[in-house]
């Protein structure tokens, strides 16, 4: 048995969410600062930039996490690397490749805690039944999930999509039951969520960060014409349709966050390259 203190009743780490296995805890200040930065940490804790971790809290259960965001464990826990042979190991590595999330995601279960590192993101606790058929992922989001969450690769259906939507080729799609935790740009109270029946979105830029997979995502002329939408000063726009949800986080300029969670500026192929993956995953394993 453990018992841990000066953490549930610590004054100054709040709990924000909780749902399903995951809690977001924030620390409302910076104890530590060194007195050089103490001016930039008050101002950052006042313009809510402040560190947040998830604990994950298991009862012979198991959870999936990014590589290297486990801080500590604390009971019979046990970590795996979820890979099943050699054929898993070069599946996840592709995976990774392609949709810059880690080739390889510890997998935690047993009885007991597995808190996170911290972080400045936003923490979001999304539960995948109110997702439909599944959640497609901006590049980075994920942070750790369910073990009852299903991972997969989804692919543009035109190249138009791909080339020109700043969403890059492929992106995670996370389906089934359960719930996953996303390090988003911004707050959820700066989030907008459009729910579309038979109906369409059109967003001038890669800023939506999560859509429903149901939704079918294309590239278009912002006008009826290409000399229109050039001289509009639009151009392109990324246009969803169907019926499904879109969370747009409508206050960055795009996604240019290059943090190592979180949202990046994608390229044609949302990611440096399998063979850079595969060196990655030798290397850091």
């Amino acid at each position: 048995m453990v018992n841990i203190k000066n953490l549930f009743d610590n004054s100054n780490i709040k709990m924000l969410e909780q749902k399903g296995v995951f809690s977001v805890y924030e620390h409302q200040s910076d104890l530590s600062v060194d007195p050089v930065f103490a001016s930039y940490a008050y101002f950052m804790q006042k313009m809510n930039v402040k560190k947040r971790q998830v604990l994950c809290s298991l009862k012979g259960n198991s959870v999936k996490v990014q590589a290297g965001a486990m801080q500590w464990v604390a009971g019979n826990v046990t970590m795996t690397s979820g890979i099943k042979g050699v054929g898993g190991f070069l599946g996840n590595i592709v995976k990774g490749a392609v949709s810059g999330e880690s080739s390889v995601k510890p997998e935690y279960s047993g009885n007991g805690f597995v808190m996170l590192e911290p972080t400045y993101h936003y923490l979001l606790c999304e539960d995948l039944a109110s997702w439909g058929a599944g959640m497609v992922l901006d590049d980075g989001l994920f942070l750790a999930c369910e073990s009852s969450v299903k991972e997969k690769i989804v692919s543009r259906k035109n190249v138009s999509s791909a080339l020109l939507g700043g969403e890059g080729l492929f992106n995670l799609c996370l389906s089934g039951t359960g719930v996953c935790v996303l390090e988003s740009p911004v707050p959820r109270d700066e989030l907008i969520e459009f729910e579309l029946e038979n109906d369409e979105v059109k967003i001038d830029g890669n800023m939506a960060i999560a859509w429903s997979s149901s939704l079918d995502f294309t590239v278009e002329k912002a006008g009826k014409t290409l000399i229109g939408s050039g001289l509009s000063g639009e151009g392109f726009v990324n246009v969803y349709r169907g019926t499904g949800k879109i969370l747009m986080a409508s206050t960055i300029p795009g996604t240019t966050a290059s943090n190592a969670h979180g949202p990046e500026q994608t390229s044609a192929s949302s990611s440096k390259g399998i063979a850079e993956s595969l060196k990655n995953s030798i290397f850091n394993a």
